[in-house]
């Protein structure tokens, strides 16, 4: 069982993602990870030429034993990871390690923003989570906060829009709802009953393809 898991920054999709991975048994890919590893070991080339040959080549070597979610969660990365994914080399040199993670037998869950649209098509579960933009800030303002970082709240709510813009307009991307998907909106849920929705949402597509 593929099941792909898409959606904007701090929607809860990664946590409802390892959510549905524990409870499968499946193993879990947060694929942010990887464009976000890229775009850190890029910061140094942010406004120079070199910054695209630089992000291709952190691509092409990116060692995926070694992402700590900690480390990559702070906001610059993920604004560089935004910056990296509009580059399709980049893309491409991802592509074939998210492929072959969902591909594995026995399945897996791979939570992104492409997952449902590019990565994984086929998948036998594709949800879309949603929530407001002033939601979402203050999820990851509590995340950095319960880290002893200071938080500038109205700087990080801009750079949550300004990142789904980037996302959206990726040429190179498919961060949009696939047409199969089914979409769950967790503004005003908390972790448990997001989990419970998407759990129920997994067993009900599931029981309906067992009958066909």
């Amino acid at each position: 069982m593929i099941i792909a898991v898409d959606g904007p920054a701090a929607s809860g999709k990664g946590t409802l993602a390892a959510g549905l991975a524990r409870h499968y048994s499946l193993p879990h890919l947060d694929t942010g990870l990887l464009y976000r590893a890229v775009g850190r070991a890029v910061a140094a080339f942010e406004n120079t030429p070199e910054f695209e040959i630089q992000a291709i080549a952190a691509a092409r070597s990116v060692d995926t034993a070694h992402l700590d979610p900690v480390v990559l969660s702070s906001a610059e990365a993920g604004a560089l990871a935004s910056k990296v994914a509009v580059i399709a080399e980049v893309r491409a040199a991802l592509f074939d390690f998210q492929r072959q993670f969902a591909l594995q037998p026995g399945g897996a869950v791979l939570d992104g923003r492409d997952i449902g649209t590019k990565i994984a098509p086929d998948a036998d579960v594709k949800l879309f989570i949603q929530a407001d933009s002033k939601a979402r800030m203050e999820r990851r303002a509590r995340q950095f906060e319960a880290r002893g970082q200071v938080v500038d709240r109205y700087a990080l709510y801009h750079q949550i829009e300004q990142r789904d813009a980037r996302d959206m307009a990726n040429p190179n991307g498919g961060f949009y709802p696939a047409a199969d998907a089914h979409l769950l909106d967790t503004t005003l849920l908390d972790i448990e009953a997001a989990l419970r929705a998407a759990v129920a949402i997994v067993d009900g597509v599931m029981a309906r393809k067992a009958k066909l």
